[in-house]
């Protein structure tokens, strides 16, 4: 197998499957950036194996979610639906008493045609708690996908945003605001586009992170004078944002294309489409990004970014000239890759699950050019890859890190390249100027080992015919 070296990004598609997690994996994060929801996940006891093993490592808080477990009798439709259903949430609300209960859907859901959209409304009115449905089922969602489709539930239950009472646009002076009640409608509409030009207008930020990495990106906002109307999904549900014409609305995590398009076809938003947050040069790009948008002029941008190099400084001494490939498994690994390629190192091939051109345009842009500012070899992109094909092409290369799932991580380890789980990544908190650091820390670690075993003399490993000699 031979590689070739392009002078441009070369995309490929090709039939590979998901090799991931399940997406009802989805609520693991989920429950934690709703923190008055509690997540039902209507499945098999296969399900409730997955959630009670994959999930039981994440001890960070109490869990909210349950599993409603579909027996022989649901599933050949000698049991009543609706009544089970309706059984589970009543005891829900009186253990938890949530404020909004959302439903998982899984593959028996779909396999049985369990009609979750029409029972939900009746039953949430019966039970006086709001019911969202999310349909996380693996036949149709790679893992990445999971986590979009809650935030799509939410987006529909937004409240339609006001034009003439709009929290961004407040009248403080109470004189000001019985003149503003005497205007006329067309009256009010000219005031209210003076103070959008005069302030900007309504932004909101979609996508799933923890709330203390939500809290830091609305500071770097306010540093630019940009306020962040609301979140999506919010800390609590009962603090949903307005939507609406007139909204701008801008990601921040890469799982969230189907969101994208909702807030944009249906809600009538406006997408402000963005770099992601990874590494010092994405974030910059994000925050000039919007300020673009809004006219208004960035301060203290590039001494910040500056600072953040500075700190990486001992990181990028050891990365310099090492090689990564990366398998497809998180939707990250383009801006990884753009990173990584910042911090000195050489990229050989990255895989994705899939790509929305029209959500992420700004990144294969961003990488293309900063081939050519850091003079490494254009990468290769493969969409869908096919694992067999990944594995001979790091088998010929031999790079020094290979980024992947968990499936792969100890044949590869095995045949003496360094690995890192990909899963690392999307657990950790690596968003913002603060958390820069964190993708080198992870990056660097299996490198440090290995340097560390080296200096103590404890390993020397020597590879011959694809082996690992310990002497």
């Amino acid at each position: 197998m031979s590689i070739q070296i392009s002078e441009t990004l070369t995309f490929e598609c090709e039939t590979g499957n998901y090799h991931t997690f399940c997406p009802i994996s989805c609520v693991a994060w989920s429950y934690q950036k709703i923190e008055d929801s509690f997540f039902l996940v209507i499945g098999t006891k296969t399900c409730g194996y997955f959630l009670q093993n994959a999930l039981g490592v994440m001890i960070l808080a109490e869990p909210r979610h349950a599993m409603a477990e579909s027996e022989e009798g649901d599933i050949s439709a000698q049991l009543n639906d609706y009544e089970e259903s309706k059984r589970l949430c009543f005891q829900i609300k009186k253990d938890r008493n949530p404020s909004v209960t959302i439903w998982i859907g899984t593959c028996t859901t779909e396999t049985i045609k369990m009609d979750l959209e029409g029972m939900a409304p009746k039953l949430e009115v019966e039970l006086g708690v709001p019911i969202v449905v999310a349909r996380a089922n693996g036949l149709d969602y790679a893992s990445t996908q999971g986590e979009d489709t809650v935030p799509v539930a939410m987006a529909h239950r937004c409240p339609e945003r006001d034009l003439l009472i709009d929290e961004n646009k407040v009248i403080e002076n109470q004189t000001i605001q019985n003149l503003f009640s005497l205007f006329s409608q067309k009256k009010k509409e000219e005031t209210l586009k003076y103070l959008e030009l005069k302030n900007h207008p309504p932004l909101v930020l979609f996508g799933s992170l923890p709330s203390t990495v939500a809290s830091q990106l609305s500071l770097e906002l306010k540093r630019q004078s940009i306020q962040v109307s609301g979140w999506l999904p919010t800390q609590r549900y009962t603090d949903l944002p307005s939507l609406g014409d007139g909204v701008y609305v801008c990601g921040v995590n890469l799982p969230s294309s189907r969101t994208a398009t909702t807030l944009i076809r249906r809600r009538k938003c406006k997408l402000i489409g963005a770099l992601f947050l990874i590494g010092p040069d994405g974030i910059r790009a994000w925050i000039e990004k919007i300020s673009s948008v809004f006219g208004i002029k960035t301060k203290g941008l590039q001494e910040r970014e500056e600072e953040v190099w500075q700190s990486l400084k001992n990181y990028l001494n050891l990365v310099r000239g090492k090689s990564v490939s990366s398998m497809g498994d998180n939707l990250l690994e383009i801006s990884l890759a753009r990173f990584l390629i910042r911090c000195g190192m050489i990229v050989y091939e990255i895989g994705i699950l899939y790509m929305d051109k029209r959500y992420q345009v700004a990144e294969p842009a961003l990488l293309r050019n900063t081939c050519r500012e850091m003079c490494t070899p254009m990468l290769r992109i493969v969409e869908k890859p096919d694992n067999y094909n990944q594995i001979q092409c790091m088998r010929e290369l031999q790079p020094d890190l290979a980024i992947t799932g968990m499936a792969h991580a100890n044949p590869l380890e095995a045949r003496g390249i360094n690995m890192k789980w990909s899963v690392e990544f999307t657990f950790a908190q690596i968003h913002g100027f603060t958390n820069a650091k964190d993708v080198p820390e992870l990056v660097t670690r299996p490198l440090r080992r290995n340097n560390s075993l080296e200096d103590l003399g404890w390993t020397n490993l020597i590879k011959k015919d694809n082996k690992i000699k310990v002497i």
